[in-house]
């Protein structure tokens, strides 16, 4: 197997020690390096991506100070960067990203003359970044009701949910707190072939009076960013002190990139709610409940 090339931060190490450096770099994205990030022990560096990062896996790393390990790493789920220092002198350790459907590996060396900042930027052309899947509103269709019927698939016809991952969130509930209702996420499906998320909703109305939304205005916000809705299944109406089930997807990202959103993020849903008294003028008018 052909060794993976390295891509140097640096000329030589005699480069680094004999003079000041940039402490801000730049690189281009490519899964098939190795990028070498001198870190100090008495700095932060931050390695920034140009999306939300899926995944992170390290050897001799650590979350939490109280855990032994050399380097100390932080991240929060949904954002596009993370952040290292060295713990000690003369220690190394390598980290992988998961990001856009590919790995891309970093090899920590501490160093005292650092990298503060190393941002990757896309090759030019975008070669970096695969285009989402275009999918019908047939397809559309069919994936929700693959959600739907997910436990019987799974036990009856495994092979048509094999790329399918499925969350549920009993444990870690998810829920969005609008004052007079909430929005708590159920379950969760990652269609990864055609890079798409599939969300059953409970939508509970504290209101002694019906909540009307706009059933196309459906949006999932993770970190910074929000994703509209490809498609949806929902009424509009939630009954007063009550619940109703709502069902939407997301895919791919605003600019037409692949999200790659993973399951373990933590989510927020968004929704259009229409007054229950119209200002004049005002054609948004609440629908008739059936």
């Amino acid at each position: 197997m052909k060794s993976p090339t390295k891509l140097l931060l640096f000329l030589a190490p005699l480069t680094v020690l004999a003079g000041p450096r940039e402490p801000v770099e730049t690189a281009p994205l490519d899964d098939r390096v190795v990028y070498v990030v001198p870190v100090a022990t008495n700095r932060v560096t931050t390695v920034s991506f140009p999306g939300p990062i899926i995944a992170i896996d390290a050897a001799n790393v650590t979350t939490d100070p109280r855990v032994p390990g050399q380097f100390q790493l932080a991240h929060t789920k949904g954002t596009a960067f993370f952040s290292v220092r060295a713990v000690a002198s003369g220690v190394s350790a390598n980290v992988n990203v998961r990001w856009a459907g590919n790995t891309y590996v970093f090899q920590l060396e501490e160093n005292p003359v650092a990298v503060y900042s190393l941002i990757l930027e896309n090759k030019p052309g975008g070669g970096a970044v695969r285009p989402a899947p275009v999918l019908s509103p047939a397809r559309l269709l069919a994936l929700l009701d693959k959600a739907k019927t997910f436990p019987l698939l799974k036990t009856q016809h495994p092979e048509a949910v094999m790329d399918v991952d499925f969350a549920t969130f009993e444990k870690r509930p998810q829920i969005t707190d609008c004052g007079d209702y909430e929005i708590r996420i159920v379950e969760a499906y990652r269609f990864n072939t055609e890079d798409t998320l599939v969300f059953r909703l409970t939508i509970k109305n504290r209101l002694g009076e019906p909540i009307h939304y706009r059933p196309d205005s459906l949006a999932l916000r993770v970190g910074n960013r929000i994703y509209h809705q490809s498609i949806s299944d929902a009424t509009g109406l939630v009954p007063p002190m009550s619940d109703a089930t709502a069902y939407f997807a997301i895919t791919g990202t605003p600019d037409g990139g692949r999200n790659e959103i993973s399951l373990e993020n933590d989510f927020a849903v968004l929704i259009s709610r229409i007054p229950a008294t119209p200002e004049p003028g005002d054609t948004n008018q609440p629908p008739v409940a059936p």
